[in-house]
């Protein structure tokens, strides 16, 4: 039974294949027909009397673009028999997408009977723009504009929408436009160069054309143009090492005391090497003649070098050994440091300047490095305290005798987004001992990230902090895309031994948690909750008090404005006066530029009961303005009424008006006057001013080139002299003698483009080789020969021709009617392989190219959108141009014949009708 059914299987599975309904692409091979191509469609023509006839035929499409090859045709049936009669189309290039209707009229020959047989064609759609580089120059010299012409085609068969763009030039006609299928436009983008180009360099000149339907299609063409520096800087021989150096007047009147004087300062950083290795920097700055100010320099001197593997420094700056141990002593001395491939070594010896209890420190140190991120320091420092005391140096017993501190730190990458660190120290002095110790981590995962710190120091600890403790931490988590909850913590230090020059900030405990909302792209709204506690470390003190507040804050960008608002409701607990109350402060600021001018201004208004008085009104206000005049020139004025008690630590301008001008290449003035707050004080105020030259060098460090000279001979191919031709190479001009011989002495080696004077020769000599010539010069002697020749020139005309060849058997003319002159242009393309023109050339109309250099061209000419029914006869061109020759060629545009061969032996014509299913 199983055989039997393997048996039907095999008999019938071609029977239920070719039964299957067969698939729409194989039966209407009229669909999905491509603009530009040829196709056929067939008619049935029956014959059903009992004698033979001759019938008319006539061919009809109802659109312009679809033509038919044979428009008319006359055939003869037999009685009884009939015909299938296969009508060739030819598509435009140009057909929109869509359905087409096939008309054939057939009427019997002697008789008025006719019959109309109809069918439908499917053009498809084809999406096809190019950019094509028409014209550009090879070079400009700088501060001329680059002007380069592109051709943009639709090629295609549907109406293009389209947005021309060019990041880096600009586009001289409109930035939209439609193209309709064929059409082509020619665009030009032009770009200034910088007239004050120091080296000779290349321009890219790019055109986007993007489509405003589907934005991701874009297609791009480029032009890349030589710029030659009419300025240039010549490469130096020597490597420099860029120092300033400056002399200041500065004068200031405190608590109606004047006092005035100079100060001088030089400082240079930079490479003693071209390969940028041997680093070194040094400042030295003259003895302050007024009273420290912030705005003015302090005195210091200072030289520092760092190689791959060494850095030495000798003289004044912020000497640190560890977080607990020394964490910021400013001081004179010096220190060294060496770097193998993971172990580092270094010391450091220090005088501190401006902390009276300690006299001279040592410290030394190694560190390993584990991994990438990942190292353990330990170190060794030695602090010795001044011997004799005065009414500067502490009480305290820890800086009473020498003391030792050896220490160990570490900081580990334990994951991608997680870090840790840590130090751990001792101190022992004649009388104490004492120990400290500080742990810090740090995260940063997609949506949580945050960091904690916390410090630990026992009472009798002599390092940078003593019987202090400190817990800083942050959090943020980002709940959704716009909003993020977070929350910060800070404890200040409160005893630690910073240095005496700069004010200590107050006491702080703070805590604060809240939300931030950004509703926009440019505008965001916070708000947030906590507690601060604010005390004055300077006596008498000014505040103390502790408050919980509630706060909203709004930023938002409107136009060119920034704008900030916030309000701050507060309940305030007072311990310097005893009593509680309300604080509330609003705040705005606006900033925005224009004219070249950045301003800011900002306002405050509060009640609060954080000082002296309950419910105090205060009210700040202020402005700033930033303009760049030229840009040689810039100005800046500052003003505020007043600062908040709690910003005495820093130095506070109430006005200030600073001027800054070049007045030549490496010569700068600043004129500067402020009034300001002394630090510490909330009513004395300083006038300080300020007259500074500042002379901008740069000192050769190494040789680094040998200068190089350029000779040659311009050779005489036929022109009436070749003496007194003034030849330039960037600031370097010379002329020839008799012979045709320059030469350029004491030339920087580099990259340089020879030229010729034009104006010093005769107006139709050309060079021989490519002009400008670029050169590459490094020898001691180069030499570069080269001929100077008549030009040549190449001119003609595009001529219509619609005479038609004889020798071909035409059936259908292509248009029943004469046509007109065409007018579309073709483009020309002449080159030598080394320089490339073209023109866009109207049919009728003269062309030339002039000024060629005589040697071996070629024309090309190419159509640029004419009609498919013409053809350009010879569409190339190759000639050898010989000095002063104008070489003329013709260009015959014909219309195109379409030839039709009869087959001599007949053909069967079948076809299989196949049924719809129901």
């Amino acid at each position: 039974m199983i055989r039997k059914w393997i048996i039907y299987i095999i008999l019938l599975f071609p029977v239920f294949i070719f039964s299957q309904k067969q698939s729409p692409e194989f039966v209407n091979k009229k669909d999905s027909l491509l603009p530009g191509s040829s196709t056929s469609v067939s008619f049935k023509i029956e014959n059903k009397s009992q004698c033979s006839k001759t019938y008319l035929l006539n061919v009809e499409t109802s659109d312009s673009f679809i033509s038919p090859i044979l428009s008319k045709d006359e055939i003869t049936i037999s009685a009884l028999d009939h015909r299938i009669y296969i009508v060739p189309l030819r598509l435009s290039s140009e057909a929109p997408s869509g359905k087409y209707e096939i008309s054939l009229h057939i009427s019997e020959k002697d008789s008025e009977n006719e019959l109309t047989e109809k069918t439908e064609i499917i053009v498809s759609q084809n999406r096809n723009i190019s950019i094509t580089l028409l014209e550009s120059p090879e070079f400009v010299k700088a501060g001329q504009v680059i002007k380069a012409s592109f051709i943009l085609k639709n090629n295609g068969n549907t109406k293009e929408y389209l947005a021309m763009e060019s990041s880096n030039s600009l586009i001289s006609q409109v930035n939209t436009l439609v193209l309709p299928p064929g059409a082509s436009k020619v665009i030009t983008v032009t770009k200034n160069t910088d007239p004050s180009l120091g080296k000779n360099d290349y321009q890219n000149l790019h055109l986007t054309a993007r489509s405003m339907v589907n934005p991701d299609q874009a297609i791009t063409a480029y032009s890349s143009v030589k710029i030659i520096s009419t300025k240039p800087v010549e490469d130096d021989i020597y490597y420099r090492l860029p120092v300033s150096a400056s002399l200041s007047f500065i004068g200031t009147r405190n608590r109606g005391i004047y006092q005035d004087g100079f100060q001088g300062e030089i400082y240079g950083k930079g490479s003693l090497t071209n390969k940028n290795t041997s680093q070194i920097e040094f400042h030295a700055v003259t003895q302050n003649p007024i009273e420290f100010n912030a705005f003015t320099p302090y005195e210091e001197y200072f030289i520092n070098y760092k190689d791959a593997n060494l850095f030495v420094h000798i003289g004044d700056k912020t000497y640190s050994a560890s977080y607990l141990t020394e964490f910021a002593r400013y001081g004179r001395g010096a220190e060294i440091r060496y770097d193998l491939k993971r172990l580092s070594i270094g010391a450091f010896y220090n005088h501190p300047r401006f902390f009276r209890d300690i006299k001279d420190e040592f410290n030394i140190y190694s560190k390993i490095k584990i991994k990438k991120e990942s190292e353990i320091t330990a170190g060794y420092l030695y602090k010795i305290p001044l011997s004799e005391k005065n009414n500067f140096t502490s009480a305290n017993a820890q800086f009473s005798s020498n003391t030792h501190l050896p220490y160990l730190a570490g900081k580990f990458q334990l994951l991608t987004n997680l870090s840790a660190s840590g130090e751990i120290t001792y101190s022992k002095t004649n009388e104490t001992e004492g120990t400290a110790y500080m742990l810090q981590t740090q995260a940063n995962f997609s949506k949580v990230s945050g960091s904690l710190m916390y410090l630990k120091a026992s009472p009798k600890f002599a390092g940078y902090f003593s019987n202090a403790s400190t817990l800083n931490g942050n959090i943020q988590y980002k709940i959704l895309k716009k909003v993020n909850l977070f929350a910060n913590f800070i404890q200040d230090a409160k005893n630690y031994q910073r240095d005496t020059l700069l004010l200590a900030a107050p006491y702080r405990s703070y805590l604060q948690y809240g939300a931030q909302y950004n509703y926009i792209k440019t505008g965001s709204i916070m708000v947030y909750s906590g507690y601060q506690k604010y005390q004055d470390r300077l006596m008498p003190r000014q505040f103390d008090y502790d408050e919980k507040f509630f706060r909203v804050s709004v930023n938002q960008k409107i136009g060119e404005f920034n704008i900030n608002l916030e309000s701050q409701f507060g309940t305030t607990n007072n311990f310097l006066t005893g009593f509680s109350g309300n604080s509330t402060f609003y705040t705005a600021n606006i900033g925005f530029e224009k004219f070249r001018t950045s301003f800011s201004l900002f306002g405050s208004y509060a009640i609060t009961s954080r000082y002296q008085m309950q419910n105090q009104k205060q009210t700040y206000f202020g402005a700033r303005a930033i303009s760049r005049l030229s840009d040689k020139t810039n100005f800046s004025i500052f003003y505020q009424n007043n600062y908040m008690p709690e910003d005495y630590f820093k130095d506070r301008n109430l006005f200030e008006a600073l001027f800054h001008h070049q007045l030549f290449k490496n010569h700068e003035i600043d004129i500067s006057g402020r009034y300001n707050l002394q630090r510490g004080d909330l009513s004395n105020k300083d006038f300080i001013f300020s007259l500074r030259y500042t002379l901008r060098m740069n000192v050769p460090v190494q040789k680094i080139a040998e200068y190089t000279t350029l000779s040659g001979t311009i050779n005489n191919l036929g022109v009436k002299k070749v003496d007194g031709i003034r030849l330039m190479m960037g600031n370097h001009i010379t002329v020839t003698d008799k012979a045709g011989n320059y030469i350029f002495k004491n030339i920087p080696p580099g990259d340089y483009f020879l030229e010729i004077d034009r104006s010093s020769t005769q107006l139709n000599d050309i060079p021989y080789s490519s002009f400008p010539a670029a050169l590459h010069l490094i020898n001691k002697e180069n030499i570069y020969n080269f001929g100077l020749t008549t030009a040549a020139t190449i001119q003609g005309s595009i001529s219509f021709n619609e005479n038609e060849e004889k020798n071909h058997y035409v059936f259908a003319q292509y248009q029943s009617k004469k046509e007109n002159k065409k007018s579309d242009g073709v483009i020309i393309e002449a080159t030598n392989g080394e320089q490339t023109y073209r023109k866009i050339c109207i049919i009728g109309e003269p062309f030339d190219f002039t000024y060629l250099r005589p040697g071996n061209w070629t024309v090309k000419i190419y159509r640029n959108g004419l009609d498919k029914r013409y053809k350009i006869s010879t569409n190339l061109f190759q000639f050898v141009l010989k000095p002063s020759e104008t070489k003329n060629i013709a260009i015959s545009i014909v219309k195109q014949l379409t030839e039709i061969k009869y087959q001599q032996e007949g053909i069967k014509v079948g076809y299989n009708e196949i049924k719809k299913q129901k």
